[in-house]
C-alpha cells in the first residue's frame, strides 16, 4: 500500500500555481491553510474549485488559523495560541465555523487547527472552557459529515485524547505531526502513535530536535535528519490501519523549502516501501 503524499500549502498568492508545481513535484494533494478569515467567501470557494478542476488535484484538509495575537514560544504562547485562552475563544471558535462552511463549499471534510496549550487536568477551567467550545464547533461540523483534526504540538498526548472523549461528537481525530511533540518537549512522537491509535486522519511529516532553551521551541530540520524515525511511525501507522496522506511540511521558505519537500517525497517513498 502506498500512501497518498501531500504538502502544506498556504493560501495566499496564486493558488493555480502552486498546485500545478505540487502536481510537477509528484505530490497528490495538500492541506490548505489559511488564516485570513476574509478567504472564507463563496468567490474564493469558486476560484479554489477551478484550480483543483485545472490540475486534477486534492485538499484532505483545510487548515483553519485564527486572528489575533500569537507567539510560537513557551513564554507567551500560551496565552496567545489557539482556543485555550479565554480572550480570544469565542472569535476563534467562531472562525472554525467559518472555515467549516467553506470547507463545506469545496466538498473538504477534515478541517485542523492548533488548539493550544491544552491543559493535562480534566478539571482546569481552561480545558473544560476550550472543551465547551469545541464541541459547539464538532457539533456544527457533524452536520456537514466533517470531522475537526487537533493539531499535535502544545498539548500532551494524552491531553488530546482525554478532550476528544470529553467533546464525544464522534467526529474528532488528530492531525499528527511528526516533528511537533519533539519540537515543543512533549515527548516521543513514535511512542504517540500508539496513543493517538485510530484518531490520526491526516500528518504533517516533519522532523527536528528538543527545546534547548527554556523559553524557546526545539530545531526543526529536514526529513529525516531529526528524532522523530519517521520510518518506524510510518511502520506503526501501518500497523493500526492508517490509509491517510502522508502530508509533507518545511517551515522555511524558498529555494531551499522546495528542495527538501522533494527530497522529503522521494524518503517518504522509500520509507513506505521498506514498511511493506
Amino acid at each position: 500500500m502506498t500512501n497518498p503524499i501531500g504538502v502544506l500549502i498556504g493560501a495566499g498568492g496564486d493558488l493555480l500555481e502552486k498546485f500545478k508545481k505540487a502536481k510537477e513535484m509528484g505530490l497528490d494533494s495538500c492541506q490548505l491553510s489559511i488564516w485570513d478569515e476574509n478567504f472564507y467567501c463563496a468567490e474564493r470557494a469558486e476560484y479554489v474549485k477551478r484550480a483543483l478542476e485545472e490540475t486534477d488535484f486534492k485538499i484532505s484538509t483545510i487548515w483553519a488559523g485564527w486572528g489575533g495575537p500569537c507567539e510560537w514560544n513557551f513564554k507567551n504562547g500560551p496565552a496567545t495560541i489557539g482556543l485555550v485562552p479565554p480572550a480570544y475563544r469565542e472569535a476563534r471558535a467562531q472562525a472554525l465555523i467559518k472555515a467549516s462552511n467553506f470547507a463545506a463549499m469545496l466538498g473538504v471534510t477534515n478541517i485542523a487547527t492548533h488548539v493550544g496549550f491544552l491543559p493535562n487536568d480534566p478539571n482546569d477551567p481552561d480545558f473544560v472552557g476550550t472543551v465547551g467550545a469545541l464541541t459547539y464547533v464538532c457539533k456544527h461540523m457533524k452536520n456537514r459529515g466533517q470531522t475537526f483534526l487537533f493539531e499535535t504540538g502544545q498539548e500532551t498526548p494524552m491531553a488530546v485524547v482525554r478532550a476528544i472523549e470529553a467533546i464525544g461528537t464522534g467526529n474528532c481525530g488528530i492531525n499528527f505531526d511528526t516533528a511537533n511533540l519533539i519540537l515543543y518537549g512533549h515527548g516521543n512522537s513514535l511512542d504517540a502513535v500508539g496513543m493517538f491509535g485510530q484518531y490520526v486522519r491526516d500528518t504533517h511529516i516533519k522532523d527536528g530536535f528538543y527545546p534547548t532553551t527554556a523559553m524557546g521551541l526545539g530545531h526543526e530540520v529536514p526529513a529525516g535528519e531529526g528524532l522523530a524515525n519517521i520510518p518506524a511511525i510510518i511502520k506503526a501507522l501501518r500497523a493500526i490501519g492508517y490509509e491517510g496522506p502522508f502530508t509533507i511540511e518545511r517551515e522555511i521558505s524558498g529555494e531551499q523549502q522546495q528542495k527538501d519537500i522533494a527530497a522529503t517525497r522521494e524518503k517518504l517513498l522509500a520509507w513506505m516501501a521498506e514498511a511493506e
